[in-house]
């Protein structure tokens, strides 16, 4: 690596390399994990680099691969497992800078990858009244770039299913780390090839996504006795085809009241566990229909506060997916969580009951290959690295998938397996594999084997912890 050939040949494109801002850049939410906390602590790059334009990004990559610099890019650092963490160094390639809508119509909207979700629902809204079918809870934060590269799904799941699903995502503009980078424009099912591979096999510049109708979504806050009936009444809910609905969650007692500061006026008790919704307009009083025939508690529906009182309360999608998590960090740093799927009502019950307090329920109702599943963010009250891959291993014995927030890497996390696709692409768009190194494993170590239970280590990471 020859950061100082590097630095001169990029220019007038901003640097920095001020240790502590450089440090900053380096992290994203990684200290979800107990054990990314202690494996990630020292991962910093040495320099930041900020193009202005697409053009910027190909001089900066051409650079990289000449001087044999690793290239970490970065949206807003929101991922919650190292996606954008320097596992080797180099550069971050903050993406922050490509901010600009290329177009709208009705229907879809194309921009640039560093454009904040928010801003870009905000266009959508004023030019055609549409916005983007799901988005994170850290909407408010969250670069569209960073979102496909690294995540999966969100607020809107429930009705349109996962970013990987056919048609979620329209098309890519990605340029390769090669001698003479090359701007591919991916559509159909080469999307899939860059999409939630975390920056590892090209950098995506520009992404095109439709849009669907936009609604003055009302916040509704239910109260049960238990987390099962919390639990049924958010299935049966999601499973009304007449009622549009953005996001249901329950949360189990006592989560809610001790962690929910702002909402908790609207509590009755620290024994209630809570559904959140999000529903349009026209369907909230057929919801109180079903919230009566449940014989539940409404405790919130923010179309009938006042403006003030209303302003006072963040959305609801803040307390949910792994908003939730965050809110008890702050308040408990001796939790952490999961991300698993359970197949049904029966599974939920069975961890529920197997693993009482010390695995809280959280749930998100999402539709995963077409059918209504509960997609679980549970908490963990963390005792040992041991007894958390116990709690893995239990729930994967007991056929629930489990997509692990304790690994850096693809395979180990999200994709479960080696992506064959997204390797080849690899081999062609980064032959030098000097973008964010460290996270495919099939590049790395073609023969480790996922089923042996031993986690991977990524050599730079042995040599900082030798360091």
């Amino acid at each position: 690596m020859d950061l100082t050939q590097f630095r001169a040949a990029l220019g007038d494109i901003p640097q920095q390399d001020h240790p502590r801002i450089v440090q900053q850049k380096s992290r994203d939410h990684y200290w979800y994990s107990p054990r990314l906390k202690a494996e990630l602590e020292n991962v910093t790059a040495q320099l930041v680099v900020t193009p202005r334009t697409q053009d910027e990004v190909v001089t900066i990559l051409a650079a990289a691969y000449r001087y044999a610099v690793p290239v970490t890019p970065r949206g807003a650092g929101t991922g919650n497992y190292g996606q954008a963490m320097p596992l080797s160094g180099g550069v971050i390639l903050d993406l922050t800078g490509l901010d600009r809508v290329v177009s709208i119509s009705k229907d879809r909207v194309r921009a640039e990858a560093g454009i904040i979700l928010e801003k870009l629902d905000e266009q959508t809204k004023a030019a055609v009244g549409g916005e983007m079918r799901f988005h994170p809870s850290t909407y408010r934060m969250a670069t569209l770039g960073g979102f496909i590269a690294g995540g999966s799904g969100g607020v809107g799941s429930l009705r349109w299913g996962g970013l990987r699903a056919f048609g979620n995502l329209l098309g890519l503009k990605v340029i390769t780390c090669e001698e003479t980078p090359r701007i591919l424009d991916l559509t159909g099912p080469d999307i899939l090839k860059v999409a939630h591979a975390y920056g590892t096999n090209g950098i995506i510049v520009e992404a095109e996504i439709p849009l669907t109708a936009a609604y003055d979504w009302v916040d509704v806050m239910v109260g049960f006795n238990s987390v099962m009936e919390a639990c049924a009444f958010a299935e049966q809910a999601a499973r009304q085809d007449g009622l549009l609905l953005k996001e249901i969650s329950p949360v189990a007692a006592p989560l809610p009241f001790d962690w929910f500061n702002r909402h908790k006026p609207y509590m009755k008790s620290r024994d209630q566990s809570v559904v959140l919704l999000m529903a349009a307009p026209a369907a909230v009083p057929a919801l109180i229909d079903l919230v009566d025939f449940h014989k539940a508690d409404l405790l919130l529906r923010t179309d009938t506060l006042a403006e003030d009182e209303r302003r006072k309360l963040p959305p609801i999608y803040e307390l949910a997916w792994n908003h939730t998590t965050l809110r008890g960090l702050k308040l408990d740093p001796g939790i952490t969580y999961l991300q698993t799927q359970y197949p049904d009502l029966e599974h939920v019950k069975w961890a529920i009951e197997h693993f009482g307090d010390e695995v809280p329920m959280h749930l998100e109702m999402i539709r995963f290959d077409g059918k209504i599943v509960f997609a679980g963010l549970p908490i963990v009250r963390y005792t040992t690295e041991e007894r958390l891959e116990e709690i893995i291993r239990i729930h994967e014995a007991n056929d629930i998938l489990v997509f692990n927030p304790h690994r850096y890497t693809l395979e180990e996390g999200g994709m479960k397996k080696t992506d064959r696709n997204q390797l080849e692409f690899k081999k062609q768009a980064d032959p030098k594999g000097i973008l964010n190194p460290g996270k495919m494993i099939a590049w790395d170590d073609p023969n480790f084997d996922l089923n042996s239970g031993r986690a991977w280590l990524f050599d730079g990471l042995k040599t900082l912890g030798a360091a």
